[in-house]
């Protein structure tokens, strides 16, 4: 497991919204342009809250079919134990592993508390979430595939093993960064420096916005700015 990146620039990350993040990522070429993000099939729930900033800890789980011996599952809790594995702040990705995700919800009201209370600040799941106008009050971030009324037959398979939400693949420790545009996955090898790259992008957009809006516009000085690096 990597070592987690200092306080200061995840704190400084929760500043930039996902589009800026992924802006300066595009400036350390470590990856193709079209890969680390979440696809459209994600909703964030609360787009009001401030940018999520934290390391993922990862479940698979399945809710569509009851037990072969009839009843329910049992409710584990032992996985609880594995966010000591993960640096902190922890953000839990879900995937929701049936042929049809979502029939039934791994959070709710309580399980918001609950993940609350064990320090997580927030839930991806391609699968669904409910109780969500309960959970807004807790400032708990919320992003997911759908909604559903029931937790229907939820339970975990597995644990910190690699899930893929929404197209993009996780692994436990990773660190993501979400708002209302999605989720990103920084490259943990660059983080420390992102917040800098991030902050000269800024400014190289700002630039842009002035000059398109000033009376000195023309297409050569834009082409000029435009083809300046990061």
């Amino acid at each position: 497991m990597n070592p987690s990146i200092p306080d200061s620039a995840l704190k400084a990350l929760a500043t930039f919204n996902t589009c800026e993040v992924a802006n300066a990522i595009e400036c350390f070429d470590v990856r193709l342009r079209n890969e680390g993000f979440t696809n459209n099939t994600l909703q964030c729930h609360f787009p009001e809250l401030p940018p999520m900033v934290g390391y993922a800890v990862t479940l698979r789980v399945h809710s569509g079919n009851p037990p072969m011996q009839g009843g329910t599952y049992a409710q584990r809790t032992e996985w609880w134990d594995q966010l000591d594995t993960v640096p902190g702040p922890h953000v839990v990705v879900i995937q929701d592993a049936d042929r049809r995700p979502g029939i039934g919800a791994f959070v709710g009201e309580v399980h918001a508390a609950i993940l609350q209370a064990l320090g997580c600040i927030g839930v991806v799941t391609n699968g669904a979430v409910r109780d969500v106008p309960e959970i807004k009050p807790l400032g708990f971030p919320l992003f997911s595939g759908s909604l559903s009324v029931s937790h229907a037959y939820m339970h975990v398979v597995e644990v910190n093993t690699p899930v893929e939400v929404a197209g993009l693949r996780i692994h436990a420790g990773d660190l993501i960064h979400g708002d209302q545009h999605g989720i990103v996955r920084i490259p943990r090898q660059i983080a420390p420096e992102l917040p800098e790259v991030v902050a000269r992008v800024r400014a190289k957009e700002r630039e842009i916005l002035e000059f398109c809006r000033s009376a000195n516009f023309s297409k050569a000085g834009l082409r000029k700015i435009l083809g300046e690096p990061c």
